[in-house]
């Protein structure tokens, strides 16, 4: 068993669309010898790059990044197969003595490989019957009547998970009608289970105003990128907005419009919209979680450069082997 075996150290980078996670997460490999692991619940589909704010290859300057492009957006990925996947390749990089970085704003997928939660095994039949039913009267009456069933049944899952989001209020219902339990009743539970890791967790910030500003910009830097065409190409490929990857922010907008739904400009606006309201979303999940260091770039002189001077020599100083 070797140091990072023994130690089990893991550099966790989270945080909001638009606060400099992939630069800072690359630099913070080169310095500390470390890989990238995407915690994104869309990075991973294949094709869908420009919208997900994926990784450039010219941008990884040669350091390998993991669980990006391995499905295709029809396939459904969540939280279980994310800490089974992520679990696996940290344990190769610590076999191979490297550092594993975790990078990325999907607050549930870091918290489930982080603190061991357990994805109960369930009747594979059964799941499969409620949530063909579950789909289909999403598809007959929206999501707006499931979210209201969600608060009689779990008032605490309906208050954390917004009422446009298809997937997860399908996903809690799935469970409650599957467990006969509230999932926000399981995910106490499991919260109070101790890190399997020596994680140092990170959440980069910015003030409100930049952070908008942020997204406004990179909405309209996606769309000279080639977010419509990505998604045309999609569209082409016969996939739709309700497969799990396309219902994601940037891409159901695109398939939106389309279709004819909304204008150009109407499309650009709400997909800057959905992105700030996802943002304080992830800020309010992550202002949750135990011992996350907050750290916006406006507290450092020296900017950006200096916040990640900053967390590598705290790196330094929590796992000390790195300086050998």
């Amino acid at each position: 068993m070797n140091l990072w075996e023994k130690h089990k150290p893991l550099l966790i980078l989270a945080g909001p669309t638009a606060v400099g996670k992939t630069g800072t997460s690359i630099a913070l490999a080169k310095a500390l010898d470390g890989e990238c692991i995407s915690a994104d619940s869309v990075q991973v589909y294949k094709g869908l790059d420009i919208g997900s704010g994926k990784v450039k290859e010219e941008e990884k300057q040669g350091i390998p990044h993991h669980l990006l492009d391995i499905l295709n957006p029809s396939e459904n990925y969540d939280a279980s197969l994310f800490q089974k996947m992520a679990r696996e390749k940290i344990a190769e990089l610590y076999s191979r003595e490297k550092l594993p970085i975790l990078v990325g704003g999907t607050g549930f997928y870091i918290q489930a490989m982080l603190y061991d939660i357990d994805f109960q095994e369930e009747n594979q039949e059964e799941k499969d019957r409620i949530r063909r039913e579950l789909t289909d009267r999403l598809e007959r009456e929206g999501t707006i009547p499931l979210h209201q069933e969600l608060s009689q049944v779990d008032p605490e899952a309906a208050k954390a998970i917004h009422e446009n989001n298809k997937q997860r209020i399908i996903r809690a219902l799935e469970y409650y009608y599957l467990h006969k339990k509230p999932i926000s009743q399981h995910n106490q539970e499991e919260q109070k289970k101790e890190s399997l890791y020596d994680a140092l967790f990170i959440v980069l910030c910015r003030e409100r105003e930049k952070l908008y500003q942020g997204i406004h910009d990179r909405v309209l830097q996606m769309k000279e990128e080639g977010l419509f065409q990505e998604v045309q190409a999609l569209y082409e490929q016969g996939y739709r907005e309700n497969m799990p990857g396309c219902n994601a922010i940037g891409y159901k907008e695109v398939f939106a419009y389309l279709e004819g739904r909304y204008t150009e400009d109407e499309c650009i606006e709400k997909i800057q919209q959905h992105s700030r309201n996802y943002a304080k979303r992830q800020m309010t999940w992550f202002r949750r979680e135990k011992n996350t260091i907050f750290l916006s770039e406006e507290e450092f002189a020296g900017g950006k450069e200096e916040r990640i001077e900053w967390i590598i020599k705290e790196s330094m100083k929590k796992w000390a082997f790195l300086r050998k």
